[in-house]
Parts: C-alpha cells; structure tokens; sequence
C-alpha cells in the first residue's frame, strides 16, 4: 500500500469537496475546505516528501468560466513537481500529450472513454496511440446501485452502465498502466471507506489500484490495507491535516508504508 496525495482544483482554487454535491450549472460544489495556498505548494511539499503517484483533478469542464484559471493552477502544480504527479478532468486523445508535456507523469481518463454509458474502445485505443499505454490511468469512480457498483462520469454526474468489476478491470487493463477509483458516495463525507467497494477491489491482481473515498481514521487505512491486501493504494483528502482534517499527514505516510 502507498500513500498518492491529492490536489483537486475548483473555481481556480484547491479544496476538497462532497464529491456528490458537485455540479457544473452554476460551478457548484458543497466544500469541505478551501487552501490559502495555491497547486504548486503541495506538489513542492509532495516532491520534499519523496512521495510519488498523486493525483490532480480539474473539477471544472472545459466550458467553464473557471477553467482556465483550474486549468493554470494544475500546470504549475506539474511543472513544479515535473513526472511525479498525475492528472485528469477533460483529458482527451487531442490534449493528453499536453500535459504530459507540462510535466505529468499520467494521464487520467474517464469521461473521453466511458461514453454514452459504455466503454468506447475506438477512443481507448486512440487514446493508447497517443501517449502510449503506460502513461495512462483509467479512473472507474463508482456509485453504488441496486445491481452493484456502476462507473460514473462528467465530475461523477452522469451514471453508465458498466459495472465495477474484475471482468471490468480485465477489459481496461491492456489500454492503461493504473486505476483509479472514488467511492462517490463517501467521497468528501469523512464517514468510513466503502468496505464493499474495496473487496470488489481486492479481487483483481492485475494493474495497481488506488482508492479514494471516506477515510476518516487511522483505524480506515488499517482496513483498507487489510480487505485490500496492502495492495490497494490510498488517497486521502478531506481528513488529512493539510486540508483542515484531524489525520497527521506524515502519520498517514507510516500507516501506508
């Protein structure tokens, strides 16, 4: 198990949000905590750390008045902390190469692949010519519904139909190097991890994983390590210090060792 931190990006700014309370009319989004400082001083703090597979996540679409100044934020926070961070929201075959050229190790794709409620192979194999396979993280963030886990898009607004799975993971994993995954219906809410989700997880042996969603304690990251075999790797936003939260992040870096 390893610790990839976050830098998620809203309105120009770095917060963290209830992930389910996100909405593009409007550039809202329920926060948990906005940062005084800017993308580019955690991923100093991350590189000081020697920590390495952090995400960062543009929280506003393309369209948005906001975007640009997202936009900025996460190339400063790339070029700051050049191939040891990754990034998503609004990668597309077209842009990818772009920041990959600003300095990001991966990029992250959801929304470009999983269209119209289904997996769009002809876009994940155009998405493979561009950067190549290995610099590429397919996020199935997941809302949980009555016939299981199903992968959500557009910000974790729109519902597809693919379920969360290990015949999901073994269709995407030659298109991609890792997974990333949010517990939508915990994620922000410092309420527990989704216990079912990570079992779901822990079945699949292929490409790393890393779990983002609901960590509120020391006690959250011993039982993730366990139902996910210390194979999973862990996220945490909300309830981390450097985010107004009550967990030590160098006692985190510990946990997750």
């Amino acid at each position: 198990m390893e610790f990839r931190p976050c830098i998620d990006i809203h309105n120009g700014k770095v917060k963290q949000i209830v992930g389910s309370s996100l909405a593009d009319e409007g550039n809202q989004a329920q926060e948990n905590f906005v940062a005084e400082h800017d993308a580019a001083y955690f991923a100093k703090l991350y590189q000081e750390e020697g920590i390495r597979g952090g995400h960062i996540i543009l929280l506003n679409p393309v369209g948005s008045e906001y975007y640009e100044a997202t936009k900025r934020q996460a190339v400063n926070a790339l070029q700051a902390y050049p191939h040891g961070l990754q990034i998503g929201g609004g990668i597309t075959a077209q842009n990818a190469k772009e920041f990959l050229e600003a300095g990001a190790s991966h990029v992250i794709v959801t929304s470009y692949v999983f269209r119209e409620g289904r997996i769009d192979y002809e876009r994940l194999e155009e998405l493979v010519r561009a950067v190549g396979k290995k610099h590429i993280v397919l996020d199935v963030s997941c809302k949980k519904t009555d016939s299981g886990y199903k992968v959500v898009t557009d910000r974790w607004q729109k519902l597809t139909q693919e379920l969360v799975n290990v015949a999901l993971f073994q269709k995407l994993e030659p298109f991609c190097d890792e997974f990333l995954i949010h517990a939508v219906d915990v994620e922000g809410k410092r309420s527990g991890i989704d216990e079912t989700l990570v079992q779901e997880l822990a079945a699949f042996e292929g490409n790393a994983i890393t779990y983002a969603g609901g960590v509120s304690s020391y006690e959250d990251i011993e039982k993730l390590k366990k139902l996910g075999n210390n194979r999973i790797h862990v996220t945490i936003g909300s309830a981390l210090d450097l985010f107004g939260g009550n967990l030590e992040y160098k006692k985190v870096k510990q946990y997750t060792c």
